[in-house]
This record gives C-alpha cells, sequence and structure tokens, in this order.
C-alpha cells in the first residue's frame, strides 16, 4: 500500500509505502521535500473530494477500507453531530439534508445535502457500520448563519474547485462567508483548459468520476501517482490513496498561484478545521480520517499555530441555531434548479455509482424502459446499437469512458430517431431525476411538521418531487379534507399544491390542483410553526393577523374566502368584523368592486362545503348596492388607462351579482347600470361597447336596439379613437366575441363599413386597437370573417357592405332599425330563425330530462 499524507504542524507533506499483506516488509519511506516530523500513525488521512461526486465517493470507500481510521472528520457544521446516528436508521434514504436555522427565525437557514453519491455520505455510512465515531468539523453554523446575516447581499456560488456543499442565504457551506467584491477563480476549470478541455465539467468526468479498474487515472503523467488507479479501485495491486495524493497536490500548486480563489473567508473556516483535526489526533491514538472538499486540503496541511487560528475566530458573530434532517430531490442538487452548489445530472451520477459494472449497458437500458414506457418503439437492438454509438464517440473524442454526453447523443440518433422532444424526458426522468428523499420519524421537527406528516399520513398525500395532479370531489369526505389541508398550507404561505384552473373557472364542487413537494417547503413549515402546533390553528391565528393588519378591501375580502375554503370557523368571525368595518369606510369604487367578486365566490363555495355564509351576504349586498349607485359616476371623464381598469371591474361586478341571491331585484338594478352606462357619451367607448355587450350576452338588450347603438358609436361625427376603442369593448376579450360577428351579419357590416370609411390620416391611430382587438380572436374566426366581408362585397350578393351603409344612412335600410340585408352570404342566415331553434327544443328535454321551462 502506498499513501501520502501531511502532517498539519510542520506542514510537510510524506509518503509512506507498505506492501500489501503478505507481499514482504514496507519499504523506506519516500519524502519528496522536508523530513516529515509527525509520527506515521499519527498523521492524518486527508481525503480531497468533490461534493456530490460518484468516483470521489467510491475513491473514499476505498480508502477508508484499506487505512481503517480510528475517527473519521467530515466537512459540515459541528451542531449535526448530535444527528448522525439517525444516518443509520432504516428510514433515511438519502438525498436528504442538514438544514440548520436560527432559533426564532427559521428563515434565516442553511441546508447541506448529501446524496447516496456524496462521499461525505459514504464516509458518514461507513463509520457507522465499523463503529468508528464521526464528527463535523466545518464552522459551525451558528457563526455561518449570523455572518449571512451581516451580508445580506451575497449570493450563493460554488466553492472553488468543488461546489459549496451549504446552500446559502438560504446560506450554508462557503456560501454565507464569501466577499462579494472579491474576484473569483475556479481552479478546476483552470486545471481543465491546462488538460486542453473547454469544460471544467467534462475534465472531471474523465479523470476522476469516468475511471474503473482498468481505467488509470489522468491527474498526473506515466509512472506517477496517478497511475495507481481509479476510484472504484478495490486495493489488489493499486493504491486506493494515490488519487487523493494526486489531487492534493493539484490543488495545492493552484492555491499557491490563485490563493483564496476569490474566497478569502475560507481562511476562517480552515482555520476552525484546523483546531477540530488537532482536538482529533489528540484524542485518538490511531489514524484520523478528514473527508472535505479537495480546495481545503492544502489549508489543514500549512504550518500554522494554535493561536493564530483561534485568533480568526474570535470576533465572529454568533446566533443560537437549532438542526435538524430535511428530504432532499435530485432536482434541487442539479445546478439548472437554482442550487449554486450542485450538479448538472445528479440521476446520471447515481447511476455511476450504483452500477457495479457495464455502466453504459445498463443506463442504455433504463433509457429504454422509460421510452417503453411511453409508448415509443425502443428494441433490444436500438439498446444495442446505442451502446455501440457511445462507445465509439468516446474513442473518438478520446474519453476513457463514454460520459453523459456520448451517452446522450446516442440516445437521441438511436432511440429518438434525432427528435429533442423523447430526449427531453429522458433528461427529466434520468438524467436529473425524479427522487426524494426520506427521514425517519425520530428527526428533529417542530410541532407544525409532525401535525402535517400525520395529515399526510392520514388523507393519502404522499409528497412527492413530481408534479401530480389531484382532482377532488368535495361531496367526499376524504377529498373535501384534502381540499382544506391544501387551501391552510396555501394561507400558511406552504405552496405545496397550487389550484388548477378547473375550480377558478367553474367554481362547482370539483376542485384541481397540481402537487410538488420542494425541500424549501421544510423551510417554510419551521417559520409557519410560529402560528400554532398544528395546522388547523397556525391557521387561524395567521388568518386573524392578516386581517387585522390588512389595509385594502379587497385583501380582506381575498382572505374571507380563504378562510371558507380552508374551513376557519374560528378566524372567519374576526375576518368579516374587519370587512365589515373596511366596506363601510371605503368609499372607492373601484375598492368596491374588487373586493365583491372574492366575496360571491365565497358565497357560492361555501354553499358546496355547507359553511354558513349569512352574514357575508349581507355585506355582499351592501357592496353591490353601492356599486350601483357609485359606478357611473366613476366611470364618467376617464382616460385610456383609467378606462380599462374600470372595465375588468364593470365585468367582474357582473360575474359576481350573476352569483349573488337576487335580493331585492339586485340584477335588474345592475341592468339599469348597464344601460346609463351604454348611453352615456361622457363614458368612454372602452365602458360604454362593454356595457352593450353584457346587456346582449344576457338577453337584456334586443338586437335591433344593438346594431342601433353599434351605428351611433361609429356614426361619422364619433372620434376614430372613441369608435374603434367602443368597438374593442364589445367584441374584444370576451370569450366567444368573434363568434357573434360571424353570426350576426348586421354587426359586422357595420365594423366593415366604418373601418372602409375611416379617414387616412385617423386610420394610423385607430389601427392599433383594432389589431389588439382581432388578433386574439382564433385564426378559424378570422378567417370565417375575412370570408363574409369579401362575399358582401362581391356582385352575388352578399350584403355586409350594403347592410353598413343601411346603418350608417340611418338605420332604416334593409327594414330593420340597424340596417338589414336583404341577402345573407351563403350559409348564414339574415337573422334568428326562432321556428328552426324551438324544433331543437324537443330534443334537448329528451338530453337533460327537464320540462320546457327548465330549457327555456
Amino acid at each position: 500500500m502506498t499513501g501520502s499524507t501531511a502532517c498539519p504542524v510542520s506542514g510537510a507533506p510524506s509518503v509512506r509505502q507498505s506492501a500489501p499483506s503478505g507481499q514482504g516488509a514496507p519499504s523506506a519511506p519516500v519524502t519528496p521535500s522536508a523530513p516529515a516530523t509527525c509520527s506515521v500513525a499519527a498523521d492524518p488521512l486527508l481525503l480531497g473530494v468533490r461534493h456530490h461526486g460518484p468516483g470521489s465517493a467510491r475513491a473514499v470507500l476505498a480508502a477508508l477500507d484499506a487505512v481503517g481510521p480510528d475517527a473519521v472528520l467530515i466537512e459540515g457544521p459541528p451542531e449535526g453531530d448530535a444527528l448522525l446516528p439517525l444516518a443509520a436508521d432504516t428510514e433515511m434514504r438519502p438525498p436528504v439534508a442538514l438544514l440548520a436555522h436560527v432559533v426564532g427565525d427559521p428563515g434565516r437557514a442553511a441546508f447541506w445535502p448529501l446524496a447516496e453519491f456524496s462521499p461525505e455520505w459514504v464516509a458518514i455510512r461507513w463509520s457507522q457500520r465499523h463503529g468508528v465515531p464521526v464528527r463535523f468539523i466545518d464552522l459551525p453554523a451558528a457563526h455561518s448563519l449570523a455572518m449571512a446575516e451581516e451580508e445580506p447581499g451575497e449570493q450563493s456560488a460554488s466553492e472553488p474547485g468543488e461546489g459549496a456543499e451549504g446552500e446559502a442565504g438560504h446560506a450554508g457551506d462557503s456560501g454565507p462567508l464569501r466577499s462579494p467584491a472579491a474576484v473569483r477563480i475556479d481552479p478546476i476549470g483552470v486545471l481543465a483548459e491546462t488538460a486542453g478541455y473547454d469544460d471544467a465539467e467534462r475534465w472531471w468526468e474523465d479523470v476522476v468520476e469516468h475511471r474503473g479498474p482498468s481505467r488509470p487515472s489522468r491527474l498526473s503523467g506515466p509512472g506517477g501517482p496517478g497511475d495507481a488507479g481509479g476510484p472504484g479501485d478495490d486495493g489488489s495491486g493499486k493504491d486506493p490513496l494515490a488519487p487523493f495524493a494526486a489531487l492534493a497536490e493539484a490543488m495545492e500548486v493552484l492555491r499557491e498561484t490563485y490563493g483564496d480563489a476569490g474566497f478569502p473567508r475560507d481562511r476562517v473556516r480552515e482555520a476552525f478545521m484546523r483546531i477540530q483535526l488537532r482536538a482529533a489526533r489528540k484524542e485518538f491514538s490511531g489514524p484520523v480520517a478528514v473527508v472535505c472538499g479537495a480546495w481545503h486540503v492544502p489549508a489543514l496541511t500549512v504550518k500554522t499555530t494554535v493561536a493564530a487560528d483561534r485568533a480568526l475566530l474570535n470576533s465572529l458573530p454568533k446566533v443560537k441555531a437549532e438542526t435538524t434532517w430535511v428530504p432532499w430531490t435530485h432536482r434541487r442538487l442539479a445546478r439548472h434548479s437554482g442550487y449554486g452548489a450542485g450538479i448538472e445530472s445528479p440521476g446520471w451520477y447515481g447511476h455511476l455509482f450504483s452500477a457495479d459494472d457495464r455502466p453504459v449497458e445498463r443506463w442504455m437500458t433504463k433509457v429504454a424502459r422509460l421510452l417503453r414506457d411511453e409508448d415509443r418503439m425502443v428494441s433490444s437492438a436500438h439498446v444495442i446499437e446505442a451502446v455501440r454509438l457511445a462507445g465509439t464517440l468516446a474513442a473518438l473524442r478520446g474519453r476513457p469512458l463514454p460520459g453523459l454526453t456520448e451517452t446522450t447523443d446516442a440516445v437521441r440518433a438511436v432511440m429518438c430517431e434525432g427528435s429533442d422532444v423523447p430526449l427531453m424526458l429522458v433528461q427529466e426522468r434520468l438524467v436529473v431525476g425524479e427522487v426524494l428523499g426520506e427521514v425517519p420519524d425520530a428527526a428533529p421537527a417542530v410541532p407544525l411538521q409532525r401535525d402535517l406528516t400525520r395529515a399526510q399520513r392520514t388523507l393519502r398525500l404522499r409528497p412527492e418531487a413530481v408534479d401530480r395532479d389531484l382532482d377532488l370531489d368535495l361531496r367526499k369526505e376524504t377529498d373535501a379534507a384534502r381540499s382544506r389541508l391544501l387551501h391552510r398550507l396555501r394561507l400558511l404561505g406552504v405552496g405545496w399544491g397550487e389550484p388548477g384552473r378547473g375550480r377558478a373557472s367553474t367554481g362547482t364542487f370539483r376542485e384541481s390542483w397540481r402537487l410538488r413537494w420542494e425541500p424549501e417547503l421544510s423551510l417554510r413549515i419551521a417559520e409557519a410553526g410560529m402560528w400554532g402546533t398544528t395546522v388547523l390553528s397556525a391557521a387561524t391565528a395567521r388568518a386573524e393577523s392578516q386581517a387585522v393588519s390588512a389595509t385594502a378591501l379587497a385583501s380582506v375580502t381575498a382572505l374571507a374566502e380563504q378562510c371558507l375554503l380552508a374551513e376557519l370557523p374560528d378566524a372567519l368571525p374576526v375576518v368579516m368584523q374587519v370587512l365589515a368595518d373596511r366596506a363601510a369606510l371605503d368609499t372607492d369604487v373601484g375598492h368596491l368592486a374588487g373586493a365583491l367578486p372574492a366575496l360571491a365566490r365565497s358565497l357560492r363555495y361555501g354553499d358546496v362545503r355547507s359553511t354558513g355564509t349569512a352574514a357575508l351576504g349581507e355585506v355582499a349586498a351592501g357592496l353591490a348596492e353601492r356599486i350601483c349607485v357609485g359606478l357611473p359616476p366613476a366611470c364618467t371623464g376617464l382616460d385610456t388607462d383609467g378606462a380599462n381598469e374600470m372595465r375588468g371591474h364593470l365585468e367582474g361586478v357582473h360575474t359576481a351579482i350573476g352569483l349573488l341571491p337576487d335580493a331585492a331585484g339586485l340584477r335588474e338594478r345592475w341592468s339599469e347600470v348597464l344601460r346609463r352606462l351604454s348611453g352615456r357619451d361622457s363614458v368612454a367607448g372602452l365602458i360604454r361597447g362593454r356595457a352593450v355587450r353584457l346587456l346582449l350576452d344576457d338577453g337584456q338588450l334586443a338586437e335591433d336596439e344593438t346594431a342601433r347603438l353599434m351605428g351611433l358609436a361609429l356614426s361619422p361625427g364619433a372620434p376614430p379613437a372613441d369608435a374603434a376603442a367602443w368597438i374593442e369593448g364589445f367584441v374584444g376579450g370576451a370569450s366567444g366575441a368573434g363568434t357573434l360577428l360571424v353570426h350576426d351579419e348586421r354587426l359586422l357590416g357595420l365594423v366593415d363599413a366604418w373601418l372602409a370609411g375611416v379617414a387616412p390620416e385617423a386610420f394610423t391611430g385607430v389601427l392599433p386597437l383594432l389589431r389588439r382587438t382581432f388578433s386574439a380572436y382564433e385564426p378559424g374566426v378570422r378567417r370565417t370573417l375575412g370570408e363574409l366581408v369579401r362575399r358582401g362585397t362581391g356582385t352575388g350578393g352578399a350584403s355586409v357592405a350594403g347592410g353598413a351603409r343601411g346603418a350608417r344612412g340611418g338605420g332604416a335600410a334593409g327594414g330593420g332599425p340597424g340596417g338589414r340585408a336583404e341577402e345573407s352570404a351563403p350559409g348564414f342566415g339574415a337573422a334568428l330563425d326562432a321556428e328552426g331553434a324551438d324544433a331543437v327544443l324537443p330534443v334537448l328535454r329528451l338530453l337533460i330530462g327537464g320540462g320546457g321551462s327548465a330549457v327555456r
């Protein structure tokens, strides 16, 4: 066995050589620099790794098996030492993360993620299997969290040469200890560039991750320590410590060249590590193994004094921190997900770590199985050909083993027929992966988390790392309880589920949700723990607090709706009292109009959930009455932006009044309001057009009257911009607006004739409005409208333009107030065929099983 270690006291590296068991006496030590002053038995075993690297994990496992240290020290916060025994629990399944947060302020927190292929996790599990003490030796979270608070502007970034193990800011590892103004160097990128690579990730894979027992290391030239074998070696004829020696040598040169690489506060962390290492060497007589980022290895061998190291730590700020284990996901390990210390392909790295042999063949088999499950035709011949192609690409590119790039290219060409669409599925499901870790119930947790866990089990709502669509029938008790839980969590700021469009659009007894569990939700739950020990009590307290502090009426009405959806009977009286007070004092019609829709929805959903809403109905009716009185004056003299805002209020109130009980003729009063708006010249054209459309859709306005109002709005005396705004309000934005013009020939003729008569100097000004209006129509509707206009101006017949001319001439042409064409375009009637429509009623009665009045 050949090993390379260094004395942290003298700073002199020493290499000791010994023969494997049964192969003779050990040879003399080799000292490439100054003689070592530490005894060989006490020299620490420094294992520099890359966090989340499967090659590093296998190398650590081989080194620990070969040396058998008396203790193992791992880069991580010492507060996690008490939680290390939980790693051996049968319910603990990585990926998991060590979570540290400030007591009383859970928002200030840090994560230290660990995957099954993380070298630190491998070292922890090896220590537990062999009964060897294991400890964390990085800077305590109590200091790192306090320092993160002092530097709130910093962003998480990868630690030089490895990738920071903690997630900062949510800050962790070196994240909160960095100077934002420093010029940062990527040493691994420098090594990759020196080796002729333009991709540091690819270089690392070639020299570390993809090396197997038969593939020598490429960290140094032939004959150097790197030829000792790959990180997967079992020690037979190879030295499992040689890769660490070669990597330590490379990092030492880099640190001599680049210093701290723009991470000056790493000196504080490394000083604490040296102190912990000295204490461990005094405690244990045998070798002590240190598993840390390769970047730190040279710092652990420098010649320093205890006093100098402690001086760096004396002035550090400190807070009180708590730690626990939380589930993590492969997606959060992926760099593109926003975790700056992650890896691009956790699923691929997990495969490399778990595949003992033929990793490429096994990977292609996984890909084929996934594609077959998605009904794609993939045979064993595809697998064989993809493996061959990947191997050929690796040989052409000079790689020791087909990497992710080669396997992806082969899958695209052979199994996906050159398409990136199925390849995206492979990337999502396999390369990144959809793994969600689990932690045992014995892990420390706030009471709110435990109550949520019990509710999840009772309701059979298992957290998953993938998107899951959930359709709920609120008439079923289990589904209703699931709905209440999800709404309560949303009120607490725990966005496990997002409501789908089904509930918002239909408002029936069905709800649609999309669920996805993210690791950050554990932190949100810890933050919400200040409101109560159960989900119900916490949601109630949060709702009451929000109601008291709310300043806008719309916020209170939205909160009332949430209370009904979440079924918070104790919070609802408080919210209703605040709502009544705010509504009585608020005189802004816009505020009242913005608040009414939420109240109307609350009444409707309260009926579905059998919730008492009498008080809510009284407030809603009062708001509607005040809106009916104040809306017409509020719609006078508005500019373009004000008209657009008021149109939204108009539509919202119209929908809300349709949902409210028609007490004291409320709907009739609202119809009168719309009629007043539609005929008042001082009201913006956008609002007048929308009012006419709402009346027409409700059957409150006859077709002839509608045509008359349009003819007046589009008369030659009306300003073109105002006329265009009227058109936008009438036929823009609403569902089926284009269909109205398709089936009502007179209205289309009016629009066509008006547009043809707009003066050239005004046409440029109205064109954007018209384009915005008609571009929202479906392509088929636009095509039909164009065909109708073309036919109407032809010789045979049509009459779109003729009807328009009659309307503009005074409204008498064609016998109708708005002008009616003598003939219609082929396939379209000139007016509604009442007799033909009545013929459909008997069939409808049979289909819906109702009487004639129900159909009508």
